[in-house]
């Protein structure tokens, strides 16, 4: 490690070049444990299929010092939630665990639920270790909570302040028993929840066992050591970009409530000291649910800016301090309550990732793809299975992102068929889903002809068409790049928008919008057709 630490840490002479790339490589192996054990435990095939979840750790200033190679949508935002959620909560005591998803606390969208827990060694606080996934309904107007039209906060959910499940080791079974009397699948939920507790467990476990083996004093200061020589890397490569000032913007459809577009504008300002990201000028906070938090913000910022440098540079609060943004009050992409915020997470950071790449390609045009496919093409359906012996049927939530086309790429085409950019999810295995829940996939294939020409040419989308079986069922979408397709560079061809339709029982098709909320018969198909990616350079 040629960059070990220079400052204080060496005038301490307290950490050595080997033990501190050691200790960084065994924090981020607890976060790659703690996901692996949120995984195999849980009940829900949106996380123990696609884990659609993220584990991280924390030094005792709630500043993120490993991440596992999870969801960056989650990553980037809990870089600036966990300490305003451990605030909230007043604090936490050795055995405390506090959970939170309101999303003016935790920085996301309602279905996405963090437990925060101190760690203690030598009789002192040294650390946190925090789990963020994504449960299938917690309430709200539609199963899946992810309604295509909601218009404030409260019908997307049930909104879970900062409060502590448990107390000094003790299960506070009150606060256990009201999150699940509000949701339609309260056994799964639970099973969940209990999952993100041992993953928290073994994060614990394994932290204090460095601290035994060298020392809390040692450890705590590698944390703050890590932090620093990961700056120092990312500033030498920020340096190598040319000072000046660009600009750029592009649009989200619409909002779901009614056709306007909505923008995101952004001016870049690169000096050597730093980079300094203004969107001054960008829409206004909108009725409909795509406004999105702050932390969505930077998370999205942040991912954007990384992928244009070293991958080898780790990702932790010193990545990016170098980094400033200024985010106007009042616009969408610093909602305030009671905003509907579910899409901010899932399509307005998609959109911010895509502007920030547009702006960086300007002064960095070797590093930067064409657009992706620009959204995550999610699908939720729930109802009564009618399944079983329960009278009525039994609730259920099914929740998908889709993945689409990769933007070509300066050194060759885009990727068919993945997730892109804010996401890292797999996709449920068609198996998996059939076993779950009263559907049946129909179609599930690449896209023929969805991806933009080029010199590189981008990926293609994916189709996946779903059916339900003898019960009818509410679908909700959130879909973007409908309207405007994914750009493509450098001469490069614009990819092919998606399209989101109905194949009724008379064999009619019915077109839907991005973003509805509809009734699905068992004799109709709800089709998805995920967007390719743009083509790169002039073909």
């Amino acid at each position: 490690m040629n960059d070990a630490p220079a400052g204080g840490l060496a005038r301490r002479n307290t950490i050595d070049p080997v033990t501190l790339e050691v200790l960084r490589n065994a924090l981020e192996a607890t976060a790659d444990e703690m996901g692996a054990v949120l995984k195999r435990t849980s009940f829900s095939p949106n996380i123990k299929e696609r884990m659609d979840a993220s584990c991280a750790v924390f030094d005792a200033k709630a500043q993120l010092v490993a991440q596992a190679e999870h969801v960056p949508v989650h990553l980037g935002s809990m870089l600036r939630s966990v300490e305003k959620t451990i605030a909230a909560a007043g604090g936490l005591d050795d055995g405390d665990v506090v959970i939170v998803n309101d999303p003016f606390t935790n920085g996301s969208h309602l279905p996405d639920i963090t437990v925060v827990a101190p760690v203690f060694a030598e009789d002192r606080h040294i650390a946190y270790v925090a789990t963020r996934a994504h449960h299938a309904d917690v309430g709200g107007m539609e199963p899946g909570s992810m309604p295509g039209n909601s218009h404030e906060i409260y019908q997307e959910g049930l909104v879970i302040p900062a409060v502590k499940l448990y107390r000094r080791g003790e299960l506070q079974d009150d606060v256990m028993r009201l999150i699940l009397a509000n949701v339609r699948t309260p056994e799964e939920r639970r099973g969940d929840l209990n999952a993100q507790l041992a993953s928290l467990r073994i994060g614990e476990r394994r932290i204090r066992e460095l601290a035994a083996r060298y020392g809390a004093d040692l450890v705590t200061a590698g944390f703050e050591a890590i932090l620093d020589y990961t700056e120092r890397r990312m500033r030498r490569r920020l340096a190598e970009f040319p000072p000046g000032t660009y600009c750029g913007e592009d649009f989200l459809d619409d909002d779901g409530n009614s056709d306007e577009p909505v923008r995101v504008n952004l001016t870049i300002t690169v000096s050597p000291e730093k980079l300094v990201l203004d969107f001054a000028g960008s829409s206004p906070q909108r009725p409909g649910n795509i406004n999105a938090v702050a932390p969505m913000t930077y998370s999205a910022s942040f991912f954007a800016i990384k992928v244009l440098t070293d991958p080898e540079i780790p990702v932790n609060a010193g990545t990016f301090r170098s980094v400033e943004l200024h985010i106007p009050e009042g616009s969408f992409l610093a909602a305030k309550p009671p905003a509907a915020v579910c899409a901010g997470n899932t399509e307005t950071t998609q959109r911010i990732a895509d502007t920030v790449l547009k702006v960086c390609a300007q002064f960095a045009p070797d590093r930067v793809p064409a657009a992706s496919q620009g959204t995550m093409n999610t699908i939720a359906v729930g109802g009564s299975d009618p399944r079983g012996k329960i009278p009525g049927g039994r609730p259920y939530s099914y929740i998908e992102t889709i993945g689409g086309g990769q933007g070509g790429r300066p050194m060759g085409p885009g990727d068919d068929g993945i997730q892109c950019n804010m996401t890292n999810t797999m996709n449920t295995p068609v198996e998996a889903l059939e076993i779950t829940y009263p559907l049946r996939v129909e179609r599930y294939e690449l896209r023929e002809g969805s991806s933009g020409a080029g010199k590189h040419r981008g990926g293609n989308g994916l189709v996946r068409a779903i059916r339900s079986l003898d019960h009818t069922a509410r679908v909700s979408l959130q879909c973007e790049r409908r309207r405007f397709a994914p750009y493509g560079l450098h001469g490069g061809a614009d990819a092919k928008p998606g399209h989101n339709y109905v194949v009724q029982g008379d064999g009619q098709i019915r077109d839907e919008p991005g973003k509805a909320s509809l009734s699905l018969r068992p004799d109709e198909i709800i089709v998805v057709e995920t967007p390719g990616g743009g083509g790169w350079g002039a073909a």
